[in-house]
């Protein structure tokens, strides 16, 4: 049995032609398992040349001369290729030849090529977008054959000559820019315009922001080199170069973090299969600001954040400035309770072992079974938003604006100081509107442990009675992290998101040390507040000292 293919030491396919299979079973018996190794024999080529000359500052570029010479041509195209027109390279040609395809209405694209013995391109054919057959009768191809080409051949001095140029075409010419700019010779984007769109998409600013950005800098949306079609396909090209090896990448860019900052810390829960199943991270500033901050925090979860839409959470507090501060992050694969109490178990030992006093969540089972099993001392909050707001679905025309019962409801929930105040305020409440019988407001009075104000007298959170501040954290998050982002790019967007907040912090930090004091009532009580108190918080002091005058003590 002989093999009329067989792979040789480099990786390649001989192929054998009849002739030598002949020849092979005249030559002597072989074995069933012999494999024949003939075929054509590779010729020796030396270095390849460069495909460009060296620049002469006194020779004058052929655009140039082509340009200087339109008057006295008399042609309807200012660039013209001609019979024995040099190019010092073969980029050079093509611009030149692209330019007059512009001027024409056609488009270009490389053809056949030769090389010589030594290894050199010695020939080189720029032909017209619409040459060659398509590949089957009966397409939308828009090849047709057409003959109109430029050959270019090799000069002594290493340029490239004009050799052949068939100028007739066998198609319809295109007139107006916006049917030539469809033509892939004619929608380029230079290296300066690219690297600004990947920043601008890296920032979640959207495909239309990005175009009128461009058409601003080229002054009218006329000069654009490339259409809106063309920079979707561009900005789909950078996605996809982005999500490759993403893994690698996202561990690079920690490595990064992790240079730049010793106490930079992640974790990495895999499956069975060894694919990501949870990521958390948080780094030294985050860590020294739990230590400092960490009595109380919220966690929330949001969605379609990143390319495998895996909920992502955000660990965030309030410091002395009254400002959300954000501890750290987590991807989590599921919402399961094993996985919240993996969360929360590393999140702890990242923060060196202190839990925190009181966490708010919204009503999720499973984070707050993983809550009791993992912080078992910790205090345990539902946000009091999540609770209340299918207030309207479920109470219907009593829950609007101008309704007395919304008024009255919020006056139970936020201003009853006392557990026998708020269970006095609600039933007169029901008695008063008649709803002993709804659902909604019986289920939430029978978890009003979990949420309502008076039941957490003693217990510090912070003024927070919500995850309002874990949600503006993650929506801010939104406004940095473009839609289907890659995890590499999650985790440079959230560090930027990070910083900024970090400035914010600055800024208040500077305020507090610099700023001036207007004192309002002159009071010993109010200077030592100005003393003690971040210029934030003094404010606040401010207002409640303000709100005291209403009050006989």
């Amino acid at each position: 049995m002989v093999q009329t293919s067989a792979r040789v030491g480099d990786g390649t396919s001989d192929v054998v032609s009849s002739c030598d299979v002949q020849s092979a079973r005249h030559s002597g018996p072989a074995s069933a398992n012999t494999t024949i190794r003939v075929g054509w024999k590779c010729r020796p080529r030396g270095p390849s040349a460069a495909d460009e000359r060296a620049v002469v500052a006194d020779r004058v570029p052929p655009l140039e001369a082509a340009i200087r010479g339109f008057a006295d041509r008399g042609t309807v195209a200012v660039v013209n290729p001609v019979l024995g027109t040099i190019f010092d390279s073969l980029a050079e040609a093509y611009e030149f030849y692209n330019l007059y395809s512009w001027e024409v209405g056609f488009g270009i694209r490389y053809g056949k090529s030769r090389q010589n013995v030594n290894g050199t391109k010695c020939m080189q054919e720029i032909v017209c977008g619409r040459a060659g057959k398509p590949e089957r009768e009966n397409s939308s191809s828009m090849r047709s054959n057409c003959a109109a080409m430029l050959r270019l051949h090799r000069t002594d001095d290493g340029g490239w000559y004009v050799s052949e140029n068939r100028a007739s075409h066998n198609h319809e010419l295109l007139r107006t820019c916006a049917e030539k700019l469809h033509w892939p010779s004619h929608r380029h984007i230079d290296t300066y315009t690219r690297d600004l769109v990947k920043q601008l998409r890296q920032n979640n600013v959207n495909l239309g922001k990005v175009y009128t950005i461009i058409w601003s800098l080229f002054g009218r949306m006329e000069n654009a080199p490339f259409t809106k079609r063309c920079l979707r396909t561009f900005c789909g090209k950078l996605s996809k170069e982005q999500a490759d090896d993403d893994v690698r990448k996202t561990m690079d860019a920690f490595s990064e973090l992790g240079s730049n900052d010793p106490e930079f810390s992640y974790v990495v829960e895999v499956d069975k299969e060894s694919k990501i199943k949870t990521l958390l991270w948080t780094n030294g500033r985050s860590k020294m600001q739990y230590h400092n901050f960490g009595d109380v925090i919220t966690f929330d979860t949001t969605y379609k954040t990143n390319l495998y839409d895996m909920p992502f959470g955000l660990f965030v507090g309030v410091n002395n400035h009254f400002q959300s501060i954000i501890m750290g992050g987590v991807m989590m694969r599921e919402e399961t309770i094993e996985s919240f109490k993996w969360v929360f178990t590393e999140f702890i030992r990242l923060m060196g072992g202190k839990p925190p006093k009181t966490v708010l969540t919204d009503q999720a089972r499973a984070m707050e079974v993983a809550i009791q099993q993992t912080m078992s001392d910790t205090t345990h909050r539902w946000c009091k938003w999540h609770v209340l707001r299918k207030a309207k679905d479920h109470l219907g025309p009593h829950y609007t604006k101008s309704s007395d019962f919304r008024a009255a409801l919020h006056k139970v929930v936020n201003e009853m100081l006392t557990v026998d105040e708020f269970e006095a305020a609600w039933a007169e409440l029901l008695d008063k509107y008649k709803l002993h019988n709804n659902t909604f407001l019986i289920q939430i009075f029978e978890v009003r442990h979990k949420w309502a104000k008076p039941y957490f007298s003693g217990k510090f959170c912070a003024k927070q009675t919500s995850t309002q501040r874990s949600e503006s954290a993650n929506h801010l998050l939104k406004g940095y992290i473009p839609p289907a982002c890659p995890m590499n790019l999650f985790v440079k967007q959230y560090n930027k998101l990070q910083f900024d907040r970090e400035a914010e912090e600055g800024f208040q930090e500077k305020r507090t040390r610099l700023g001036g004091i207007v004192l309002r009532y002159n009071y010993p009580l109010e200077e030592h507040a100005s003393q003690v108190y971040t210029r934030t918080m003094y404010e606040m002091f401010g207002q409640a000292l303000y709100r005291s005058g209403r009050y006989d003590v």
